[in-house]
């Protein structure tokens, strides 16, 4: 079973939730997950295109809850 770390990038306008979680992935094995908390609403299009360009999986992208957006990227390589 993969581990699971929480990146809270909450209050942080682009790039910065993009940036925080690029370096966060780096601390993580290949195949751990790793989920982000945001609220900027750009960060779902942003996140849908950092996964394309860097080959990582987004696993899954859960809507605002109470003004957060949670994703969950699986480290690829």
């Amino acid at each position: 079973m993969s581990t699971h770390t929480i990146l809270d990038a909450k209050g942080l306008n682009c790039p910065l939730p993009i940036l925080r979680a690029k370096k966060a992935l780096k601390d993580i094995a290949v195949g751990e997950i790793l989920e982000v908390h945001a609220t900027d609403p750009g960060s779902v299009k942003d996140f849908e295109a950092f996964c394309r360009q860097t080959g990582h999986e987004l696993v899954q992208a859960i809507p605002e809850d109470g003004g957060v957006y949670k994703y969950q990227i699986k480290r690829t390589s």
